[in-house]
């Protein structure tokens, strides 16, 4: 069994801390790291793949520091930068061949592994076409498959489903959740409902540090008697928005239901509802610049 410890990582810019004593043991599941851009959710990506060296702590697989592994931790590894970067004049498989040769396959095993690959990205179609005719989805996808051309145990996904449509979503995410019952699967996101559903552990990044860490369930239980539901004239909803964290608004008549994310009862109709895993990132990183982010 796999085991990745982070011990008290932190790694600074100058003056600028952007991961600061991070602590995590992570064992085989699917691990969803959240938090908003600029979180540092990247840079504490970039060490556990051995890109950067933390400014201090350690990180280890199974009790070896990672940096001392050399090519057998990258042997246990796959990655998708949040900006990956592609051979435009390449076709899909050429470009699956070529990655594979880089991490060691034999020609016959990259062809193999590509055919196999691209089939479960749905680009089995389009696999002698150039890179470069392919859409922003296409070529994530893409992405996708070339981590997981040597079959790693550590899998690190960095905004793996920038560029997705729903439907391309979907696929991927039934496809990680799969890849989570032998693997360490780390997937990055400030997309709430990229992880809601199929992570064993939701870790929160919030300015370098690790905010919480536990499942939906766990989050969730903590917003309790934090959400509230009530319905208010259609006139006052525009002061109501500037007064209170609204994770939802519906119109009805001239009047309005809020959703209302707020550690106090907002007005003495309102009611308690069942809170969810984006209105506790709402109540955590509702002063964040990039809050309108989150999709569903």
């Amino acid at each position: 069994m796999l085991e990745l410890t982070l011990n008290q990582v932190s790694k600074h810019f100058s003056a600028k801390k952007a991961v600061n004593g991070i602590s995590i043991r992570l064992t085989s599941g699917v691990y969803g790291l959240l938090g908003a851009n600029g979180a540092g959710k990247t840079t504490l990506l970039r060490m556990i793949c051995g890109i950067l060296n933390p400014t201090s702590g350690t990180i280890q697989m199974n009790n070896e520091e990672i940096g001392r592994m050399g090519e057998r931790y990258r042997d246990l590894l796959g990655y998708l930068p949040q900006d990956f970067g592609y051979y435009p004049d390449f076709s899909a498989e050429e470009f699956l061949w070529y990655i594979g040769s880089l991490k060691g396959l034999t020609l016959a095993a990259s062809k193999g592994k590509a055919r196999e690959l691209l089939g479960t990205v749905a680009l089995d179609d389009v696999a002698r076409k150039k890179i470069r005719t392919f859409s922003g989805g296409m070529k994530q996808r893409l992405g996708i498959a070339q981590a997981l051309l040597n079959d790693p145990r550590l899998l690190v996904l960095d905004e793996p489903t920038a560029g997705l449509d729903p439907k391309e979503r979907v696929r991927f995410r039934n496809l990680i959740a799969d890849l989570g019952r032998d693997k360490i699967v780390i997937l990055s996101t400030h997309i709430v409902s990229d992880v809601e559903y199929i992570a064993d552990q939701i870790l929160v990044m919030k300015k370098g540090s690790l905010l919480t860490a536990g499942t939906v369930d766990q989050l969730t239980a903590t917003m309790k008697s934090f959400v509230w539901s009530c319905r208010i004239p259609v006139r006052e909803a525009e002061e109501w928005n500037a007064r209170y964290c609204v994770s939802n608004l519906r119109h009805e008549g001239d009047q309005v239901e809020l959703r209302i994310v707020s550690a106090e009862k907002p007005i003495e109709q309102a009611t308690s509802v069942v809170p969810t895993l984006e209105d506790f990132y709402l109540y955590h990183f509702q002063e964040e610049e990039d809050i309108t982010a989150i999709e569903k």
